[in-house]
Order: C-alpha cells, then structure tokens, then sequence
C-alpha cells in the first residue's frame, strides 16, 4: 500500500512539473509577443466631429490667371521683358505679327519701336507690382456675412502668378473674422472681373503667361502662407462658383509611432512650421544656390532675378524641382496642421434675364459681361469642425496589463507575488548581513560556518520548492 501512494506520489508530481513548465513556457512566449507588438508602435486614427456656437473664417487668396496688364507695359518694359513674355525676339521684333490683332498690333509697334531709346534700370518686383491687377479695378462687388467689404480689406500677396490678394490674412495686428452660421449668406461673397481685355497676348508658352482666363483661388489658415500655384483651384468667367467648406484639424504622431516634425522649423523667413512654409523655404534655397537670385514672390533679402536669369535659369530650375526632383525638397508632416476640405458647384451667370441689367450697371457690353464676369460665394457648410487624430494603438499600460492577466492566468502569480519570491531567496540565502569582505588568502571560521549555512539553506529551498509541487 505505501509502494502503491508513493508511485501515485511521485506521478502527481511529474504532472505538476509538467504543467508548471508548459504554463511557465506559454507565458513567456505571450509575453514576448505582447513586447514585440508594443515595439512595432502601431497607431489608430480617431474621427471625430465637434460643434462649436462659432468659428474663425479661413484666409481667402486669390489671383488672376493674366499676371500682367497689357496696358501698363511700357516701352522699357517690353525692351527688358519683352523676350521672357514671348512678344519679342531676341532682335526686339514682334513675333508673329500675323497671330496679332489689329488693335494690338499698333499698340505694340509703338511699344516695340526702340530708335533712339535709351533703357532704363529695370526690377522685376516693380514690374509685377506695377502692371499686375488692381484690386479697385477688379472688384465689382464684395460682401462678409451681408456686410460690404472694400478693396482696402485685401492684402497684396505676390505669388508665382505674380500681384495676389488675401481676404482676412489676419496679421498685422488684425483680428481674424468668424462666423456664427453655417450656410450661404455667412462667408464671403465677391463679383470680379477679370479684365481679359488687358490680357498679354501669347504667342508662345511661357512660365509668365496663361492659355487660361479666370482667377486661381486657395482657401487656407492665417498661419499658412499662401501656395496658391500648387494648391489652388481654378475659378471660370461666366460662372457663379459656390464653395462649401468645411475645417479639418489633423494631429499626427512623431516618431516612432508616426512621422510627424516634432523640432522647429529652421528657416530665416518663416517661424512656424507647415508643409507650404517648408517648400517656400527650400525653393527659395534651390534657386539662391542655383541662379543667385530669386524670384519675386520668394522671401529674403537676395537680389531678384532680372528677366534674362528669369528664362535662363530661375523657370527651369524651378520647374525641375517642383516636378522632377524628389529629393531636394522633402517636407515632413506638420505634428498638428488645418485645411478645410472644399464641395463646389456652380451655375451660369449672367442669366439672360440679368445680362441687361448688369451691362447697364457697370457701363459694358453684355459680351463683355459674360466674358469677364464671375461670382465666388465662400461658406461653411455647417458651424462645425472635423478632427482627425492619430493614438497610440498599444501603450505601455495595456503592455503592463496584458502580462500581469497572462501571468494570473498561467501561473497565478503577480509583480507582488514575485518580489515576495525574491524576497524570501533573498532571505535564505543571506542570513547573515553582517558578514563582511573577507581577504584574497585569508580563511577565518565565521566563512566557514557562513557557507555550511548556505548549503543547508539550498536544501532547504529546494525541500520547500519539491513540497510545493507536491501538493
């Protein structure tokens, strides 16, 4: 009968071993899987849509297709430019003369008739200054939320498509405007005409020159400077454009769980960092390093490029890198940035009803009225706001979590358990704390006891641990 409980005996405790080694093992490749997965630093994205009794209307930047009024080009003008807009050649003759309207041509004769002249110096930012669309002249009407607005309200902007203007720019001690409504009638609304009888003739393709008639249009933050030939939309004569917007606010994570910027922005012209700061900044670099110059919608203190750097280098350049060269220019995602997603439509205008009217109010043509004139109505869809943002999918709590639960499950321990464990070896092993650094050769009977005690403390864990598995 004794043989028969300590066979049973000892097959009980082979079993426990058993157990005991499968759930140690188990546990341990959980846990290595839940470490591998925390380090893959995995993100979610969180969509969420906030309601808010009003919101700050975003900066409006808009520039005609036409970056130069043919009127306002003057006999110095065409001799400096006249090759980099196409009209002359490099003998300063007219190009073309029988692609050229009547009425154009005799103008440009006596533009282009360079006996006896004597040029004078001649700066690109003047030029474009000067000859580039007058906001007085274009604007036929203009409203925010149903109060009139005046040309005075427009800040002047140069862009690549060269003189541009920002509605609400919000800088220079000016208050950013908001809106309390969603829908038309709260935004902005403006009629405009684009003037296509002062439009420069093309005679060939150019950087400096449009096949296009109408306006571009960027919708941005007050933060943002304004990349209206990259971002931009496109606005046509003979149309009344509706602009539904609404605002998105997206917040990335850095590195390593995304790849968002989380250092300042190094830059001489731009203190906050975003995606169209960063690539006016390095165009600008680009083509100081290349040319020597830059352009005159680029930021700094270099010279600006005169019209012969304009077509032999500072275009080509320029057109290289935007479209190109992927390497120069690589701009990180801003860590929080906002855009505003657009819906447009759009409805005739003017209406044969109105084409009267309109060409009697404005002293025109109704030829010229539906050549000319367009209606951009800007709103908020809804007085509300989107947010777009990106989580931790795995921190280090749900880490700490999904060992302590697997730890419990599979061996019934936890972090208190084992420091107990720990404590009590530590216990038992070293009685006696008072035992102090004995020499290289010198062998005392306190190390002697010291030891003897040590292995009777080994038995004796080992005893406590071949009773554990036992019961």
């Amino acid at each position: 009968a004794d043989a028969g409980m300590t066979e049973r005996g000892w097959i009980k405790r082979c079993l426990w071993v058993v157990f005991f080694l499968g759930s140690l093992t188990f546990l341990l490749f959980v846990c290595v899987d839940r470490i591998h997965f925390y380090l893959e630093y995995q993100h979610v994205t969180q969509l969420d849509e906030i309601s808010t009794p009003a919101m700050v209307f975003p900066a409006v930047t808009f520039c005609n297709l036409n970056s130069f009024r043919f009127s306002r080009v003057t006999r110095n003008d065409l001799y400096h430019a006249g090759e980099l807009l196409a009209l002359l050649n490099q003998r300063y003759e007219i190009r073309d003369i029988h692609l050229v309207e009547d009425n154009v041509l005799e103008a440009l004769k006596i533009k282009a008739d360079f006996h006896n002249f004597k040029p004078r110096p001649f700066n690109m930012r003047e030029f474009y200054d000067r000859t580039g669309h007058d906001i007085k002249d274009m604007l036929l009407a203009c409203h925010f939320r149903g109060t009139e607005c005046r040309p005075e309200d427009f800040q002047v902007v140069f862009t690549r498509y060269g003189k541009c203007y920002t509605f609400n720019a919000g800088n220079e001690g000016h208050t950013p405007l908001i809106t309390t409504k969603g829908g038309m009638g709260n935004g902005l609304e403006l009629m405009l005409d684009i003037q296509q009888d002062e439009y420069l003739p093309v005679w060939g393709e150019t950087d400096e020159t449009s096949f296009e008639a109408g306006i571009k249009v960027q919708i941005h933050s007050q933060e943002e400077p304004s990349f209206i030939d990259q971002l931009g939309f496109g606005v046509a004569p003979g149309f009344q454009t509706f602009v539904s917007c609404q605002e998105q606010r997206l917040i990335y994570l850095p590195p390593p769980w995304g790849d968002c910027k989380v250092t300042p922005m190094d830059s001489e012209f731009f203190e906050s960092y975003g995606i169209s700061a960063c690539r006016i900044d390095c165009e600008t670099r680009y083509l100081v390093e290349n040319c020597n110059c830059r352009m005159v919608h680029m930021p700094g203190d270099a010279p600006y490029c005169t019209p012969e750097l304009y077509k032999e280098c500072a275009d080509p350049a320029l057109d290289f890198l935007v479209e190109r060269d992927n390497d120069f220019c690589v701009c990180e995602m801003p860590c929080n940035m906002t855009r505003y997603s657009k819906e447009l439509s759009f409805v005739k205008i003017p209406s044969k009803a109105s084409a009267k009217y309109l060409a009697k109010k404005y002293n025109k043509s109704e030829q010229y009225i539906a050549e000319n004139i367009l209606v951009l109505d800007i709103f908020f869809e809804a007085l509300n706001y989107e947010t777009i943002e990106q989580k931790k999918a795995y921190e280090v709590a749900g880490l700490l979590g999904d060992i302590g639960g697997h730890m419990g499950l599979f061996i019934g321990a936890s972090i208190l358990t084992i420091l107990e464990l720990f404590d009590y070896i530590y216990e038992v092993i070293f009685p006696f704390s008072h035992v102090v650094y004995i020499g290289r050769n010198h062998y005392s009977k306190e190390r002697g006891q010291y030891f003897t005690s040590l292995r009777k403390n080994c038995l004796l864990i080992c005893s406590h641990i071949y009773q554990m598995l036992a019961l």
